[in-house]
């Protein structure tokens, strides 16, 4: 049973699934689903498309260069049976996908490494541009409900400035015991 590649979106395409052009030349494109039959019949091209595998390796999304990879290349060297041959050949096969699955799991997490704080940037942008809805009022409210020891002046101020956005009662109340601690701690 050979499972070919579509032309298209590279996706597998299993024996009696996808549809076979025979061009006039006699080559056959393998198509996965008509999906990428008729984006190669519009002569689209795969890789400007976000949703095939030409893309993601031409945008870096994929591991392109790796030794792993030669292994999943077509050999049309027949060779003798051998069942020695064919034992080892399977031990090697899961070795080698092993392998591979770590070396994309490092290529993923060193890809998305700076995603963090470039989010949590925008994140705050959009706090600060939209202050104006935030819930102010219930967060007032609730600040009269628990019972905060009083803070002296200049601490009180540099809370406020420190934290422009209202924070939640449970939030406010362990700031203040902190704080309070920090004080003791410095005398």
């Amino acid at each position: 049973m050979r499972i070919e590649t579509c032309y298209f979106c590279s996706h597998p395409v299993y024996p009696s699934k996808g549809i076979t052009f025979v061009r006039n030349d006699a080559k056959a494109f393998r198509f996965c689903r008509s999906k990428c039959h008729k984006n190669f019949k519009m002569k689209r091209n795969p890789r400007k498309l976000k949703w095939t595998k030409a893309f993601r390796k031409s945008a870096n999304k994929e591991m392109v260069v790796d030794s792993t990879l030669s292994f999943a290349a077509r050999r049309n060297v027949p060779t003798r049976y051998s069942r020695d041959l064919v034992a080892t050949t399977l031990k090697t096969m899961q070795r080698v996908s092993e392998i591979q699955a770590r070396r994309e799991k490092a290529f993923y997490k060193q890809r998305m490494a700076g995603n963090t704080a470039a989010r949590r940037a925008a994140d705050r942008k959009l706090v600060e541009e939209n202050q104006h809805m935030l819930p102010e009022v219930r967060a007032r409210l609730s600040q009269k409900d628990t019972d905060i020891p009083e803070l002296e002046e200049t601490d009180a101020m540099s809370t406020e400035a420190a934290y422009p956005i209202a924070l939640p009662a449970r939030q406010r109340v362990r700031k203040a015991k902190h704080q309070m601690r920090d004080t003791m701690d410095l005398e």
